[in-house]
């Protein structure tokens, strides 16, 4: 009986060992480990590998301008993680958040969209980002402010009302204490329509009102902050974007290239799945191995 007991025991470590591709002096129980990650599923739930259903903004990003320092962030971008929430600020295009979640259908949207920027007291005060997603009967907004820092990064998110955020972003690029103001950016004529608009007020030729008017006229003309026929523009975009959406298409042509889309999303959605259930088989032979070993150390 010893002898049968140790030949069944030789054959069953051999078959082991060939399923473990590698042999080894003595079994080696395997210890299985629960990696939690944000899902993929949903809105875009991890966007750099999803690929599903891409965030697309309802009207596009006013052309930079403003602090000639600051131009040279155009084109990159910074995220931040807080809390169950992935921040993602793109100067001078947008801010976008991303819920680390693990629910199927984790949140993910456009807060803001890059238009202009808001000017006091002759300062650079902050961006301004509207149109983002809807937020009930409203949209999202974001406002970035910047703050003096040793390198650039996303500091923190907040939403001080209802879908109004504010992103404090830190940088070196604004330590100089004169890199915000308005007046040595603009070129040389609206520096003078500055200058004659000043006078007029100091002499009390124009009233508060007419002068914050005005100053705001050049301030347009400089490209900082959106001009009346811009602002009636952005809302005729935003409207014709809303319709889309709610499946009021304003053409063939745009019928069939959302249509295009949701076939890729379906296809990409397929691919996720099988993905998935690959993982999952992987995951129940390591399981099987570590039971198979589990045995094997009872028995012996």
């Amino acid at each position: 009986m010893e002898v049968m007991r140790l030949c069944w025991t030789s054959v069953f470590l051999l078959f082991l060992l060939l399923q473990d591709g590698h042999a080894e002096d003595k079994p080696r129980k395997i210890s299985m480990r629960i990696v939690e990650e944000p899902s993929n599923y949903g809105y875009a739930g991890n966007q750099a590998n999803s690929g599903v259903r891409t965030l697309t903004p309802r009207v596009k990003a006013s052309n930079v301008s403003g602090p000639d320092p600051l131009q040279q962030l155009a084109g990159r971008c910074y995220s931040k993680v807080l809390g169950n929430y992935k921040y993602k600020f793109c100067p001078f295009h947008n801010v976008t958040q991303y819920e680390q979640s693990l629910r199927w259908n984790p949140y993910s949207g456009i807060l803001g969209v890059w238009q202009e920027w808001e000017i006091e007291n002759n300062t650079f005060t902050s961006m301004v980002m509207p149109e983002g997603d809807d937020c009930g009967s409203k949209r999202r907004q974001v406002k970035v402010y910047f703050r003096c820092g040793n390198k650039n990064q996303v500091m923190n998110v907040t939403e001080p009302t209802t879908c109004n955020y504010m992103l404090e972003f830190k940088t070196p690029l604004v330590c100089h204490p004169h890199v915000m103001l308005v007046y040595p950016t603009l070129s040389e004529d609206l520096q003078s329509q500055w200058d004659q608009l000043e006078q007029e007020l100091y002499e009390e030729q124009i009233t508060q009102k007419g002068y914050k008017k005005r100053l705001r006229r050049i301030f347009e003309a400089a490209g900082y902050q959106l001009s009346q026929k811009k602002q009636e523009e952005l809302k005729a975009a935003v409207s014709i974007q809303d319709k889309t959406k709610d499946g009021d298409f304003t053409s063939l042509q745009q019928c069939n290239a959302e249509y295009k889309k949701l076939l890729e999303e379906v296809e990409t959605l397929r691919e996720q799945v099988k993905t998935q259930e690959d993982k999952f088989q992987d995951e129940v032979v390591l399981e099987d191995h570590a039971l198979d070993y589990d045995l094997m150390d009872d028995y012996l």
